[in-house]
C-alpha cells in the first residue's frame, strides 16, 4: 500500500501532500486547525491592511482539490519504533511519515507581557487591537523586535518583525499622527540582520535614521514587563506595547518522542530530509535542524523545497530506486521585505547578498504574490516552476 501520513497543514506539509497525490500516493493530514495559515501576508492583519480570513485557506478546499485527507487532532507523540503517532482523539499507524510540523519558541521571563506575528495565528488580531488601542489613545511607545537561539541560529524569524515595524510607520504616516508615537527596534545580538548580508545591514540603518525609529542591539534580554524591556547593563527600553518574535526551538510533542534530536530540540535529518535511524521517517520545514552555511535561515520556500524533494525521495525510495535530491544545494535567503508602501528584494546566499530598493511596485508585488499563493495552491491557476 502507498500510503504517506503527515503530521502539520502548513507551508511544508501541504506542499508535501500535494507532490505525493500527484506520484498516486495515499495521502492523510493530520493538523490541529483547518486552514493553512500564510505567515509571510500575516504582517498586513496588525495594520488592518489584511482581514484574518483572507490569509486562511481552509485545508478542506485543498483536500477537494488535491484530494488527501484531512484530520483534525492534537499529535501528542511520535513513536518511531512502534510506527505509530498518538494524537490526542485516535492513534495512528503509518508505513511512511512526514514531520512537518514547525517548532516550538523560546521561552522568556515576562513572555506573556509581549505578543508575536509568528506564534498561533490569531494572535495577529490581538496585536491589531492593542494598535488600535494606541491609535485611539493618541500617543504612546511602541517596540518590536526578535530573538536568537545560540544553540540553532537558523531558527530566527527577523524579517516579520521590521514588515510590522515599518507598516505601522506608513500607517501612522497616512493617520498624520506618527509624532505622536516612539517606535523602536530592538534584538539582543549585535547586528541583527546580518545573515542577509554586509549592504542589507548597511541599509536597515539606513531606514531607521529615514523613517525615526530608534534601535536597541547587542544587549541580553532578561526581562519582558508590562511597561517595558529590560536589558543587561540597567538598560530599560519604556513600551505601552511590545511585539517580540521568539526564536525558534524543539517542538513541545518532540519531547515525549524516540526522535534524534539537536541541542535545541530540533529533528535531525540528513539532506534527504530523512530521519536516520528511523524507517520510512521524515522531517521538513521549522520542525528541523537545518544543516548549512552560518548564515542560513528557516523560509516558507525553504520548507517548500524541503517537502518536493522529500516526496521525490520518498517515491523513488518506495520504488527500489537509488535516486535522491538533497535540500542543502538549495539554501537561500529570499524574501521582499515590505513597508506598506513599498517594499526591498532580499536575497542571500554563498556568492552574494542583495537588498535592493523597491518603492510602490514592491508592495504591490508582494500583494500579487498573496493571489498567486492562495489561487495555485488550490489549482485554480497554473504553478510558476520553483514558486
Amino acid at each position: 500500500m502507498k500510503k504517506v501520513l503527515i503530521l502539520g497543514g502548513g507551508f511544508a506539509g501541504v506542499e508535501a501532500a500535494i507532490y505525493l497525490r500527484k506520484n498516486n500516493f495515499e495521502v492523510t493530514i493530520i493538523s490541529n486547525r483547518d486552514y493553512l495559515y500564510v505567515y509571510p501576508t500575516s504582517i498586513w492583519i496588525p495594520t488592518g491592511d489584511a482581514s484574518f480570513a483572507e490569509n486562511c485557506i481552509p485545508l478542506e478546499l485543498l483536500q477537494n482539490a488535491h484530494d488527501f485527507k484531512v484530520i483534525i487532532d492534537e499529535v501528542e507523540s511520535i513513536k518511531s519504533s512502534e510506527k505509530k503517532v498518538y494524537c490526542k482523539n485516535e492513534t495512528y499507524e503509518y508505513e511512511y511519515l512526514i514531520v512537518a510540523m514547525g517548532s516550538g519558541k523560546m521561552k522568556h521571563k515576562g513572555i506573556e507581557n509581549t505578543l508575536t506575528i509568528c506564534g498561533e495565528p490569531k494572535e495577529s488580531l490581538k496585536i491589531k487591537d492593542k494598535i488600535d488601542e494606541l491609535i485611539k489613545k493618541g500617543s504612546g511607545k511602541i517596540a518590536m523586535g526578535f530573538g536568537g537561539n545560540p544553540k540553532d541560529p537558523s531558527n530566527v524569524r527577523g524579517g516579520p518583525t521590521f514588515e510590522v515595524l515599518f507598516n505601522l510607520h506608513n500607517k501612522l504616516k497616512k493617520l498624520g499622527i506618527r509624532e505622536n508615537y516612539e517606535l523602536t527596534f530592538f534584538a539582543p545580538m549585535k547586528e541583527p540582520g546580518a545573515r542577509m548580508g554586509p549592504q542589507a545591514l548597511e541599509m536597515m540603518d539606513m531606514f531607521y535614521k529615514k523613517l525615526d525609529i530608534k534601535s536597541q542591539t547587542g544587549k541580553k534580554i532578561l526581562e519582558f514587563k508590562p511597561d517595558g524591556i529590560s536589558f543587561e547593563d540597567d538598560v530599560f527600553i519604556e513600551s505601552d506595547f511590545t511585539m517580540f518574535i521568539a526564536a525558534g526551538d524543539g517542538h513541545k510533542v518532540f519531547e515525549n518522542s524516540d526522535l534524534p534530536l539537536n541541542e535545541a530540540g530540533l529533528i535531525k535529518i540528513n539532506d534527504y530530509c530523512e530521519v536516520e535511524g528511523c524507517e520510512g521517517l521524515y522531517a521538513i520545514g521549522d520542525s528541523v535542524a537545518l544543516e548549512g552555511p552560518e548564515w542560513r535561515a528557516k523560509q516558507g520556500h525553504i520548507a517548500e523545497v524541503m517537502a518536493r524533494n522529500t516526496a521525490y525521495n520518498l517515491v523513488e525510495k518506495h520504488y527500489g530506486n537509488d535516486l535522491r535530491k538533497g535540500y542543502k544545494n538549495h539554501l537561500n535567503i529570499l524574501c521582499v521585505m515590505d513597508s506598506g508602501d513599498g517594499a526591498a528584494f532580499v536575497y542571500r546566499s554563498d556568492k552574494k547578498g542583495l537588498m535592493i530598493p523597491m518603492p510602490i511596485v514592491g508592495h504591490w508585488m508582494k500583494k500579487g504574490w498573496k493571489w498567486y499563493y492562495r489561487n495555485s495552491k488550490l489549482g485554480k491557476i497554473p504553478r510558476i516552476p520553483g514558486m
